[in-house]
């Protein structure tokens, strides 16, 4: 009897970048799970900020952060999220992946952290984002980078 083939690796390829995918995919969720509980009270000191961003990610959020705080306001609700990957760099055991996603901040707005008032004077909407997820020493994915576009933009 012929020995069975054991030969998988196009299934394991397939499936490494799946699970990089995937990883990326929840490494970019639970950035923006993150900023959303520390924007409740402006938190741009929260532990919780570095567990999914670093770099110019984790730069961007703690800023925005302390400007709020700064400015005395807070953030109630959360976006409506819809990320994909959009390209994997190497495709076949990716090391940087590209997010991109159509949030929705109708329901993510900016308030006086004083009186509770609306400090937004624009209601929020559909933007484009963009971001780079990449693959740390350690094996975890940490949002690298992103760009919020205009809303409007998707």
């Amino acid at each position: 009897m012929p020995a069975a083939s054991t030969s998988s690796s196009p299934a394991i390829t397939s499936s490494l970048a799946d699970q990089a995918k995937e990883a990326a995919l929840a490494a970019y969720r639970g950035m923006w799970q993150d900023f959303v509980e520390a924007g409740y009270t402006s938190d741009w000191q929260s532990s919780k900020l570095g567990q999914y961003a670093t770099g110019i990610a984790l730069t961007n959020l703690s800023r925005g952060l302390y400007a709020d705080h700064y400015n005395g306001l807070v953030t109630k609700g959360a976006p409506i999220l819809n990320p994909a990957v959009s390209s994997a760099d190497p495709l076949n055991a990716p090391k940087k992946i590209i997010i991109t996603d159509c949030g929705d901040s109708s329901h993510w707005l900016k308030y006086r952290a004083d009186n509770g008032q609306l400090a937004d004077d624009k209601p929020g909407g559909r933007q484009l984002i963009n971001a780079i997820v990449e693959k740390q020493s350690d094996g975890t994915w940490k949002v690298t980078d992103y760009g919020v576009h205009d809303v409007g933009t998707c």
